[in-house]
């Protein structure tokens, strides 16, 4: 058994509205950054997970991800895993 950990990130998709991300890039003219645009907001999650392999450790990311931590009507989500040390 080792031990992995996951970065995971979760976006909304490209196709829709994000309304934090519009109001952020609304925001940087008033603070003298008008050249950054199209700001997206989304989650970043960290977990660690104690499985027989690196593949294992994959499987139960990704069912976590489809399952609790995304809403894959509205967002998309992508995962780093490392061995944890």
């Amino acid at each position: 058994m080792s031990t992995f950990k996951a970065h995971i990130n979760i976006m909304p998709l490209e196709a829709l509205l994000d309304p934090q991300g519009k109001a952020v890039t609304g925001s940087m003219t008033n603070i003298g950054l008008p050249e950054i645009k199209n700001v997206r907001i989304g989650k970043h999650i960290t977990l660690s997970i104690d499985a027989k392999d690196k593949k294992a450790a994959e499987g139960m990311v990704e069912d976590a991800c489809k399952k609790l931590l995304c809403n894959e009507i509205m967002e998309y989500y992508t995962f780093e895993l490392e061995e944890a040390k």
